[in-house]
C-alpha cells in the first residue's frame, strides 16, 4: 500500500485558490493589513479540511526562535512543582511553545543536567521559588519569576503566602491557641521568609501569644526531629504551624512518637495543599496555593513579555482549607510540661 503523503502549504493554496505566500502569511499570523479577513478564513478552512499542520521546525528556523521555554525549579521531587509545570505547559501549547524543566541548585552556575549550553537554545525562562540572581548566565533571556518575591526588575507572579499564613494563625487563635510552634523550612527563599514574618507578627499581636521555632529540611524525618524538639521543651506549643505539607507529615510522626493525639492534644497545620494533605489521618488543615494557575499565569506573562508587552506583577491568593487536624486545645494539653 503506498504511503499517504502529508498535505503541504501548496495543497492548501490550491484548495483555497490563493498563493503559497498568502498561506504563509495567514498561518503565520502575519496577514493583518495584507490579506482580507475573508481570504484568511478561507485559508484556515482549507487547512482544517486538509488536516494541514505547518512544519514547526522549519518555521522556527525562519523566525530565528526555538519556541521553547525553560521552567527552572529547585527540585523535581517536591509534589508542588508538577502542577506548576502542567499549568505552564497547557498555556504554552496553545501558542505553539514547548516547555522543558530543569533544576537549579544553589551552588551551581547553571541548571543541573540542563540540555542548554546557552540562552540561544531557549526563548524565555520561568524561574520558580528562587532568587532573581539564580538566572546567572541567562540574565539576558526574557524571564518571569514565580513565587520568588516582588523585589527586582524581572516580572513576577507570586502567591499571597503572608496572607495565607496569617489566616492559619488566626484560625488557630480563634480555636483558643496561644502557644505556637513554627516548624520552619530551612530554605533561603522569599516564600519561606514571608511565611515566617507573617506568622511572627500575627502571634505577637495576640494577647498572651508565644512563638517558638525550629528549622528543618523539607523532609519527613528532619521535620519529625524538629517537631520533637519543640514539643519536648518546657511550656510546649499546643499548635504546630508547618511551612509545608510534607513537614506537617513529620509533625504527625513526632506527635505519635510522644503519645500525643492530633488534634486532641496538638493541632497541626501545613501549607500548599498537595495530595498528601488528604492522605494524612486526620486530614490536614492547610493553605491551598493554586500551583497550576501559577504556572499558567506565569506562562501568560512570559508570552506577553516575548510579544513586547511588559506584564504587570500579579499576586494569586491562597485559600485556608480547614480539615480535621485542628481543634481547641485541651486544658490538659495547656498544662502539659516536659
Amino acid at each position: 500500500m503506498p504511503a499517504i503523503s502529508r498535505p503541504t502549504s501548496k495543497d492548501v493554496a490550491q484548495e483555497a485558490g490563493v498563493s503559497q505566500s498568502t498561506v504563509s502569511l495567514v498561518l503565520g499570523d502575519k496577514w493583518s493589513g495584507r490579506v482580507s479577513p475573508a481570504t484568511a478564513r478561507s485559508v484556515r478552512d482549507a487547512a482544517e479540511r486538509l488536516g494541514y499542520r505547518p512544519n514547526q521546525a522549519a518555521r522556527n528556523l525562519r523566525l530565528g526562535t526555538t519556541r521553547t521555554v525553560l521552567l527552572m525549579v529547585p527540585t523535581l521531587t517536591a509534589p508542588f512543582f508538577g502542577p506548576v509545570y502542567t499549568g505552564a505547559a497547557r498555556v504554552a501549547a496553545r501558542h505553539g511553545f514547548g516547555v522543558v524543566v530543569s533544576t537549579w541548585p544553589d551552588d551551581a552556575d547553571g541548571p543541573a543536567g540542563s540540555p542548554f549550553a546557552s540562552d540561544e537554545a531557549i526563548d524565555g525562562i520561568l524561574a520558580s521559588s528562587m532568587a532573581v540572581d539564580a538566572l546567572g548566565r541567562f540574565r539576558d533571556t526574557p524571564a518571569v519569576m514565580l513565587d520568588s518575591g516582588p523585589a527586582g526588575t524581572v516580572p513576577t507572579v507570586d502567591f499571597g503566602v503572608a496572607d495565607g499564613m496569617r489566616a492559619l494563625a488566626l484560625h488557630l487563635a480563634g480555636l483558643g491557641h496561644r502557644r505556637f510552634g513554627h516548624v520552619a523550612a530551612a530554605v533561603d527563599q522569599w516564600t519561606f521568609h514571608a511565611r515566617a514574618e507573617a506568622l511572627a507578627s500575627t502571634v505577637a499581636s495576640l494577647p498572651g501569644g508565644l512563638l517558638s521555632r525550629d528549622a528543618c529540611a523539607i523532609d519527613v524525618t528532619s521535620a519529625k526531629d524538629a517537631a520533637v524538639r519543640l514539643l519536648s521543651a518546657p511550656g510546649p506549643p499546643t499548635a504546630l504551624v508547618c511551612d509545608d505539607d510534607l513537614i506537617a507529615a513529620g509533625a504527625y510522626k513526632a506527635a505519635r512518637a510522644l503519645g500525643l493525639d492530633v488534634p486532641g492534644d496538638l493541632s497541626v497545620t501545613g501549607f500548599d495543599d498537595v495530595l498528601l494533605a488528604t492522605a494524612l489521618e486526620p486530614e490536614l488543615t492547610t493553605v491551598r496555593l493554586p500551583a497550576e494557575e501559577l504556572g499558567a499565569r506565569g506562562m501568560t506573562a512570559l508570552l506577553d513579555l516575548l510579544a513586547g508587552r511588559p506584564p504587570a506583577a500579579r499576586v494569586l491568593p491562597g485559600e485556608l482549607v480547614v480539615r480535621g487536624s485542628t481543634a481547641p486545645p485541651r486544658a490538659a494539653a495547656n498544662r502539659r510540661e516536659v
